[in-house]
């Protein structure tokens, strides 16, 4: 089986070819790099891998159509151009996309196999070819209280979000860096004085964030160092943005499940941290339950979850972005009953949204294609 790679390069696809080095994936198949930018470059000597060590055209479309699967984190501008024109040429390969190109098209399975992996086998043997990440924040928060909605035990969820600056790419990562960087070299002279006045130093840190350039909030437009934002991607013009909309959307077509399904609502923030997103949640459930069966229930879902015990110093080791970033980890902690209703329980939760979020899926397709054997149970 040959395997065609795109966008390798960015950071989604940095994380997928580390995991797929670290769990030996490229052992499976033949694999073809491809390049929208330096094509007959070569592929770095640490990644080890079976094929041509020259990259390939991104654009061209008869090598993409000897790959019997593409897998792509270039983008959907690229989706968007490629995969019909390859597929009305006869293509009938498995597309794998990062992107959320074509997630809500019905003849596309969203991928989270832990959770819906009977839906992507069924998906396989009916014919279906494209098979895409989800949305990062719905994938950890679906790992993280995967056992409640195994369990049909959850009526309606509301999640506000605590978003990486890494949601946005390698450059929204850059710019808060920059923006970290200049606010230090602000006030750095002042704080190294013994007798140091913190209102003069909070001033030049507020000036100085407001008088960022137009090139130093190219990503975000606003200042995130030292500040956050409460809007995430595309204005809907009806109250929602698009990130909050995916929430309700994905979540369900992930489950399987229709418009009656579990109802989501999600506040969606960006924050100034480097990687992973943290959630408050809050979940209405169909029955009472006493805590320690929901944290039974959540702990035995998946190998990855993590309940974190309610205590103050488990919750500051454990259920951070420190702790979890770089690994497969969903810690899922803070859980509690509600006062105003037996039934709502709230929770605190945190996932790598480059591993879960986005590249770790994309890896797990490529094997349950590849590897008749790979990961059955989960």
């Amino acid at each position: 089986m040959l395997i065609g790679i795109v966008g390798w390069r960015g950071m989604v696809g940095s994380v997928l070819i580390q995991r797929m080095l670290q769990e030996e994936d490229f052992n499976y198949f033949e694999t073809r790099f491809f390049s929208t930018s330096n094509v007959g470059g070569k592929v770095p000597e640490t990644i080890q891998f079976r094929g041509s060590r020259v990259l390939a055209d991104a654009f061209c479309e008869k090598s993409l159509a000897d790959c019997d699967v593409i897998l792509t984190c270039q983008g959907s501008e690229y989706s968007r151009k490629i995969l019909p024109s390859i597929q009305s040429k006869g293509w009938n390969g498995f597309w794998i996309d990062a992107s959320r190109e074509f997630r809500m098209q019905d003849d596309t399975t969203i991928i989270l196999d832990p959770l819906n992996r009977e839906s992507i086998e069924t998906a396989i043997k009916n014919g279906k070819r494209i098979f895409c990440g989800g949305n990062c924040t719905v994938s950890c928060l679906l790992m993280a209280i995967h056992g409640l909605v195994k369990n049909d035990l959850v009526e309606w969820i509301s999640s506000t979000t605590y978003q990486a600056a890494s949601g946005g790419g390698a450059k929204h990562m850059k710019e808060l860096l920059n923006q970290m960087g200049k606010i230090y070299k602000c006030i750095d002279t002042s704080l190294s004085q013994d007798n140091f006045n913190i209102l003069d130093i909070d001033d030049s840190v507020l000036n100085t964030q407001k008088n960022f350039t137009a090139e130093e909030l190219s990503c975000f437009n606003v200042p995130l160092a030292g500040s956050l934002i409460p809007w995430i991607d595309q204005d809907r013009n009806d109250g929602w943005s698009l990130e909050e909309w995916k929430g309700d959307v994905e979540l369900n077509k992930i489950l399987n499940l229709d418009q009656e399904g579990i109802k989501v609502d999600f506040t969606c923030v960006r924050v100034g941290i480097m990687r992973c997103h943290s959630q408050s949640v809050i979940l209405k459930l169909k029955q009472k339950l006493e805590i320690e069966d929901i944290q039974r229930i959540l702990n035995e879902a998946n190998p990855w979850v993590e309940v974190v015990p309610n205590k103050k110093a488990e919750t500051e080791k454990r259920l951070s972005p420190l702790y979890t970033s770089g690994t497969l980890k969903i810690p899922i902690g803070r859980i509690r009953r509600l006062n105003y209703n037996d039934l709502c329980i709230s929770a605190f939760t945190i996932g790598d949204q480059l591993l879960w979020g986005a590249a770790e899926p994309l890896r797990r397709m490529l094997r349950i294609l590849c590897d008749e054997n790979f990961a059955e149970e989960f």
